[in-house]
């Protein structure tokens, strides 16, 4: 890490969105009557399950890769995850014309390995809670050359993430409101330091929650203590997409500006809000996309008269944990 940690602000966001325009889908800001009703607010969800490769997190793959010089992409990149910065990170160099090596846990899902190997990226797998995916991921960089892509402690990445909260603000002004209140699902970091970025030019009067699952809640914790504090475990919860061992150092830095605290839920309520989104909705969203839906259902977060935005932050799921939710609720 830098000795002097660089942090990118909110005209890398601009920068990122002029970058991804055109590839990354400007995703619809809903709204629905029949959620409205339930909770007494008005819920605005950010459908980034609806973008491509299915999260947000094209978005910060794309403007990162974008940013590596021509003559620097011959060795290609190298990335660790659990499955949806794999996709959009292969995803993104497959537009770009550059080689990509992911690490992914062995257990993730088989929907997110094997888009990732269609996306034309090579794979290579490790048993999570045992071995260091980034020693891994780094061993590869300095044996082929390649550019590491940081899944949410890059200033690019972070950046191209932030593209969805400016997306998000101005879809809801054009409905004539300003939330009040921004859930992110959150793991490293990544997407809610982006929005934090866009929310602190423009609605710095929104306040921001990240949402984590049981037992998983290192942001929550980090923001309660004021420095940034680790998981017990690596593993165990449906929510695959935001199982990070810490905050990353650039994210927290940024969200701990405007953050005091976070959202737990369990893995029960989000598959509730993964059939939520399913029957009511009429969405497809995997169980850590649905942690934020999962708080407003859940009454976690009271909303009665006010404006709440949130993120539904992907979409791909394996089949059998679909069935799962919508045959337990």
């Amino acid at each position: 890490m830098d000795a002097i940690l660089t942090l990118p602000d909110f005209e890398d966001v601009v920068a990122a969105r002029a970058r991804i325009a055109g590839e990354a889908a400007v995703t619809p800001l809903l709204t629905s009557a029949y959620l409205d009703e339930l909770t007494g607010g008005r819920i605005l969800l950010k459908a980034e399950n609806l973008q491509r490769t299915g999260s947000f997190k094209f978005r910060g793959a794309f403007n990162r890769l974008s940013q590596i010089p021509v003559e620097d992409r011959g060795p290609g990149v190298v990335a660790c995850s659990s499955g949806n910065h794999a996709q959009g990170v292969a995803e993104a160099a497959r537009l770009l014309g550059m080689p990509a090596t992911i690490v992914m846990p062995e257990d993730a899902p088989e929907a997110k390995l094997a888009r990732t190997r269609r996306a034309g990226a090579q794979v290579v797998t490790y048993v999570r809670g045992v071995e260091d995916r980034e020693a891994i991921a780094n061993a590869l960089c300095v044996e082929t050359g390649a550019t590491m892509v940081h899944p949410y402690n890059d200033p690019g990445v972070i950046a191209g993430q932030g593209t969805s909260g400016a997306e998000i603000v101005e879809q809801a002004n054009a409905l004539g409101l300003s939330p009040d209140t921004m859930l992110t699902c959150a793991g490293g970091g990544g997407l809610t330091a982006g929005i934090a970025l866009a929310l602190e030019s423009l609605a710095p009067d929104c306040e921001l929650l990240p949402v984590e699952p049981a037992g998983f809640d290192d942001y929550g914790r980090s923001l309660v203590a004021g420095a940034r504090v680790s998981n017990p475990a690596e593993g165990g919860s449906v929510c695959d997409a935001i199982l990070t061992p810490t905050p990353g150092e650039r994210s927290f830095a940024i969200v701990s500006r405007r953050a005091t605290r976070g959202l737990v839920v369990t893995d029960e309520e989000a598959l509730a809000a993964v059939a939520f989104a399913f029957r009511e909705l009429k969405l497809v969203v995997e169980p850590g996309g649905a942690v934020c839906l999962a708080a407003v259902l859940t009454g976690k977060l009271p909303v009665k008269g006010r404006t709440v935005a949130l993120t539904l932050s992907g979409g791909n799921i394996d089949a059998e944990v679909l069935a799962r939710a919508l045959a337990l609720h």
